[in-house]
């Protein structure tokens, strides 16, 4: 899932958590506590699907409305928010299944040699470990909740769906600009990690 040319995904609101306009939102940054640093957040309209995953709107408008957030807080591997002039249920039910996003110059600055999981969206990943390189690829999403270290789901050349472990011992190289991971993977986990 890719945000919107300029915008970057923070997070994903799901339900109305509270009786006073907060909502529970989907952790999607690699900086949660960013949120302390800001006040000025944009929502962007999604679509809600019974699995409760949320995609831009086809038709949405690609200029997010800003939003002034007025407090959060962490909980249960999410975070709560709470927008000014959101100040009872309904009024955040309304919010369900909208996009929290940043105008991507507003993003953390990192330093060299790192990069944002959501770069790595759309990359083609590389296997090194044999002498000619192979192509396993593209990079579809990025699962941060299945454990300690990030799956890589990645769209293999048969269609099918790979599972990668984003290990930093098989990470060898992440080339943002030409849109390449390089990671010498173990034989066999590639045809292993096939859903």
């Amino acid at each position: 899932m890719i945000a919107p040319e300029g915008w970057v995904w923070l997070a994903r609101v799901k339900y109305t958590q509270g009786r006073k306009g907060e909502v529970f939102a989907e952790i999607l940054t690699d900086f949660p506590e960013k949120f302390m640093e800001r006040r000025r957040l944009w929502l962007l309209r999604g679509t809600l699907s019974e699995g409760g995953d949320v995609a831009p709107k086809k038709d949405a408008d690609d200029n997010p409305c800003e939003v002034e957030l007025v407090h959060h807080w962490l909980h249960k591997g999410g975070v709560v928010l709470h927008f000014a002039g959101v100040d009872s249920i309904s009024a955040a039910e309304q919010l369900a299944g909208m996009i929290v996003v940043i105008p991507r110059e507003d993003r953390a600055s990192l330093s060299t040699g790192e990069f944002f999981i959501g770069d790595l969206i759309g990359c083609a990943l590389v296997d090194v470990s044999s002498a000619e390189p192979v192509t396993v690829g593209e990079i579809e999403d990025v699962d941060r909740s299945a454990g300690p270290v990030a799956i890589l789901v990645v769209r293999g050349k048969s269609t099918d769906e790979i599972l990668i472990p984003f290990a930093k011992d098989y990470l060898r190289r992440v080339d943002v600009e030409a849109k390449r991971v390089e990671m010498a993977l173990p034989e066999g986990l590639v045809d292993l990690n096939k859903r």
